[in-house]
C-alpha cells in the first residue's frame, strides 16, 4: 500500500514540477494538438508514430495538418523539449503515455481495435512501475479495463498499484474557431481512484477543465453518447430532407424557421452523408458491444441505415437532374466540389465525397474533383482513387455536365460557380441564396 502511495506521490510531483515526461502515440489530428499543448505547458514530450514521413516533417518544422501552422511546429522544436520518433523503445524514457491511434471499422462494420491492442502490447514490453497509461481513442465500454489491462499486467505489474491506467476520450474538432484542445472540457476516467487522480493531474496541466467520472467504462460510454447523439439527429434531418423534398418543401428554410424557437430545439443540418473519424463509426462500436448483453440497438442502427444511404440518394438526384437536362449519367462529365468531410479542412477520412465519386464512376460518369485543401488523393483503407484536384476556372466549369457541391468550403465563390455551370446539384445549401434554374437541391 505504501509503495502505491509513494509511486502516485512521485508521479504527481513530477507532473506538477514538469519533471515527468510525456509520450504521445499517434501524431494525427488528435495526437499532434496534444503534443503542442504539453510542450506549451512545459513538459518534455516524445511523439511516436510509425509514419516516417510525419516524423521527418516534424523534425523539419513542417506541419502536415492544414489548421496547424508550421510556425507552431518550428516554435515547438526550438524549445528543445520535443523528440518525434518511430523508435517505440523510447517509451521506457517516458512517465506518462497517451494513446491516440485509429479505431476504425472492419469490412463487416465491426470494431477494429487492432491499433489499440498492438500499441498496448508494445507499451507492455517497456512498462515499468509508476507509468501512467491513458487511452484517448474512441472505443466501446470495457476496452481499457477488459482488453488493455490484461495485456499490460502480463509481466506481473498491477494496474492501480504498480502503474496507472485511465481513459480520456478525445474531443477534437479540426479547425473549430470557437474551441481548441485546451478549452474543451476533458472527461477522465480511471481504473482506480489513484489512476483517476494521476490522469486528472496530467490533463489539468493542459486543459481548462477536467470532468472526472467514476470509471473508464463511463468515460468510454460518454464519448459514444456524444457522437451517437449527433448521428441520430443528423439521420433524422436527412430523412426529413428526403421527405420534404418529395413535398416540394425546402428543408433549409424549415430548419431556419424552427431555429427561432429559443428552447427545446437544436439545429442539425442534412448533407450527402456522414464523414470524419467519429460520427460514421462510433455508433457501431456500441451496437457491436450491446450484442454481448443480448441487446439490439434498433434506434442507432436505423440512424446508421439512413446516413449510409445518403450518398445513394444524392446520386439518384444527380441522375434525375441530368435526365431533366436531356443527359444520361453514362458518359456525363461531373465535377465534385470538396473532397474533405467538412468545410475548410483537409481531412478526408470517411468523407461522403469519396463514396459519391465511386458511385458516379460505377454508373459510367467521368468524374473529377476540386478541393483547394486536398490537391491529391492518397491510398486509404477503402479507396485508392488516384486523382488530382482540377482548377476551378470558368473555362473548366463549362466543360462539365454537372457540378456536385459535396463540401461547402468558405473559399468557394458560389455565384461564380453557378454562373459558369450548366447544372449544379447542391447537397449543402451552399448556393441557397442564389436564384437560378440551374440549381437542384439534394
Amino acid at each position: 500500500m505504501a509503495k502505491r502511495s509513494e509511486r502516485l506521490d512521485k508521479l504527481l510531483q513530477g507532473i506538477d514540477k514538469r519533471t515527468a515526461s510525456v509520450g504521445v502515440i499517434g501524431l494525427g489530428y488528435v495526437g499532434l494538438p496534444l503534443v503542442l499543448e504539453f510542450i506549451r505547458a512545459g513538459f518534455r514530450v516524445r511523439g511516436f508514430d510509425l509514419d516516417e514521413k510525419k516524423i521527418r516533417f516534424l523534425k523539419q518544422g513542417k506541419s502536415y495538418i492544414k489548421h496547424i501552422q508550421s510556425e507552431r511546429i518550428l516554435s515547438m522544436n526550438k524549445t528543445g523539449r520535443f523528440l518525434p520518433v518511430t523508435d517505440f523503445s523510447k517509451i521506457k524514457e517516458t512517465d506518462c503515455i497517451i494513446i491516440c491511434v485509429p479505431t476504425p471499422l472492419n469490412e463487416y462494420r465491426e470494431p477494429d481495435i487492432s491499433y489499440v491492442i498492438n500499441t498496448t502490447e508494445t507499451i507492455a514490453r517497456y512498462l515499468r512501475p509508476g507509468h501512467l497509461i491513458s487511452l484517448e481513442s474512441t472505443t466501446y465500454p470495457g476496452t481499457t479495463d477488459e482488453d488493455m489491462r490484461p495485456i499490460l499486467e502480463k509481466k506481473g505489474l498491477k494496474a492501480g498499484h504498480d502503474f496507472f491506467l485511465a481513459y480520456s476520450p478525445e474531443r477534437e474538432d479540426p479547425n473549430n474557431q470557437n474551441f481548441s484542445t485546451s478549452t474543451i472540457p476533458k472527461v477522465v476516467g480511471g481504473y482506480t481512484a489513484g489512476c483517476l487522480k494521476a490522469a486528472e493531474a496530467l490533463y489539468s496541466t493542459v486543459v481548462a477543465k477536467t470532468v472526472p467520472v467514476s470509471s473508464t467504462r463511463v468515460a468510454e460510454a460518454s464519448k459514444l453518447l456524444e457522437n451517437i447523439y449527433r448521428a441520430v439527429n443528423i439521420a433524422l434531418v436527412n430523412e426529413l430532407k428526403m421527405c420534404f423534398d418529395s413535398m416540394g418543401i425546402n428543408i433549409w428554410e424549415v430548419i431556419k424557421a424552427a431555429s427561432t424557437k429559443p428552447f427545446g430545439f437544436h439545429a442539425f443540418y442534412p448533407g450527402p452523408g456522414l464523414g470524419g473519424h467519429c460520427i460514421p463509426i462510433d455508433p457501431f462500436y456500441l451496437t457491436w458491444k450491446a450484442r454481448e448483453y443480448d441487446f439490439h440497438t434498433k434506434f442507432i442502427e436505423l440512424a446508421g441505415d439512413v446516413n449510409t444511404g445518403m450518398p445513394y440518394y444524392v446520386v439518384g438526384k444527380v441522375v434525375d437532374a441530368l435526365n431533366a437536362h436531356g443527359k444520361s449519367i453514362k458518359g456525363a462529365r461531373i465535377i465534385v466540389l470538396g473532397l474533405s468531410y467538412k468545410k475548410d479542412i483537409d481531412d478526408v477520412r470517411e468523407s461522403p465525397s469519396l463514396k459519391l465519386i465511386t458511385l458516379l464512376q460505377g454508373k459510367g460518369a467521368k468524374v473529377d474533383y476540386n478541393d483547394p485543401y486536398v490537391l491529391k488523393t492518397h491510398k486509404m483503407r477503402d479507396y485508392d482513387l488516384g486523382m488530382s484536384s482540377v482548377p476551378l476556372t470558368d473555362k473548366n466549369l463549362k466543360k462539365y455536365d454537372c457540378v456536385l457541391i459535396s463540401t461547402d468550403h468558405s473559399v468557394y465563390d458560389y455565384a461564380f460557380i453557378v454562373k459558369n455551370s450548366k447544372l449544379v446539384v447542391d447537397t449543402r445549401n451552399a448556393a441557397g441564396k442564389i436564384r437560378s434554374g440551374k440549381i437542384v437541391r439534394a
